[in-house]
């Protein structure tokens, strides 16, 4: 178990100490965080009863908004359904707004098929970076082990994530077993990608000739950058159309006898002579 971790060992690893010398503004920011400040615009206001609908079915009384608004409370403060509705309506007296509050039946139905309105496209290009990683699956094999000490076959996914370099933010995801290769899942998570994309960037495991084909299908003026590996040589396909991106190597052929040498290479110097190494 995570709490047990180096528990024999815990004694030694001395603690952080931090010396704070501004307790003023220390003691101020502290207090700040207790602070809860909750307003309703004119806008949410007028929108919070659903529209009437037009087509067959029942009409719905409260609109997406106050549906979102709920669950993003109730997320937020770690609250059951009753709860929730309780701090809504709570909410609305104490701002003296007259509008209905949704039951809790309402919250757990209307929660399932909510859409969540996606951020508001960048105007620009995307420098993606993308990588995998392995996920172990705990439950109560894993208890097991740590009383017993038995062993059993460890369960593993994989969660391939695309990130944004500048922001940060994951703009692709995808949860495949453990013996997925990382290549493969470069095109699902291209699919979830609406801006344009100016460069993707991923370590050895990405270069394959499929995925070059795939970036220059979709964003014809993006750059792959995947260091070669360490078997890679030049394609035989012939010269990349566009000198910035690494996309003339394979990993199943022989690195010796590279263009413009006499005899065999290194790696890195074939990665200096390649524009986008900088």
């Amino acid at each position: 178990m995570p709490f047990k971790a180096n528990a024999a060992r815990r004694h030694r690893i001395p603690k952080q100490r931090h010396q704070v010398t501004n307790w003023a503004e220390y003691d101020a920011s502290l207090r700040q965080r207790g602070s809860l400040t909750v307003w309703f615009s004119e806008e949410a206001i007028a929108a919070w009863q659903a529209e009437p609908r037009t087509t067959r079915g029942g009409q719905p009384h409260y609109s997406a908004l106050a549906i979102r608004t709920a669950v993003t409370l109730r997320a937020v403060f770690q609250l059951a359904l009753r709860q929730t509705e309780g701090l809504i309506g709570s909410i609305l007296r104490l701002l003296g707004l007259d509008l209905a509050v949704p039951d809790h039946s309402t919250l757990s139905r209307r929660a399932e098929t909510l859409e969540v309105p996606r951020p508001i496209s960048r105007a620009r290009p995307v420098h993606l970076l993308v990588d995998s990683t392995g996920l172990r699956l705990c439950g109560a094999g894993e208890w097991l082990v740590e009383k017993h000490g038995t062993r059993r076959r460890r369960s593993w996914r994989k969660l391939h994530i695309g990130v944004d370099a500048e922001t940060g933010q994951i703009l692709a995801s995808e949860l495949t077993p453990h013996d997925v290769d990382d290549g493969s899942q470069v095109e699902p998570m291209l699919d979830k990608i609406t801006d344009p994309l100016a460069s993707l960037t991923g370590d050895g495991a990405y270069d394959q000739a499929g995925i070059y084909g795939t970036v220059a299908e979709r964003h014809p003026d993006a750059d792959v950058i995947v260091p070669p590996r360490s078997t890679a040589v030049l394609s035989e396909d012939g010269e990349t159309t566009r000198p910035s991106a690494i996309g003339t190597f394979e990993a199943s052929q022989s690195k010796d006898a590279w263009p413009g040498r006499s005899g065999p290479g290194t790696i890195s110097d074939l990665w200096w002579r390649l524009p986008s190494a900088g």
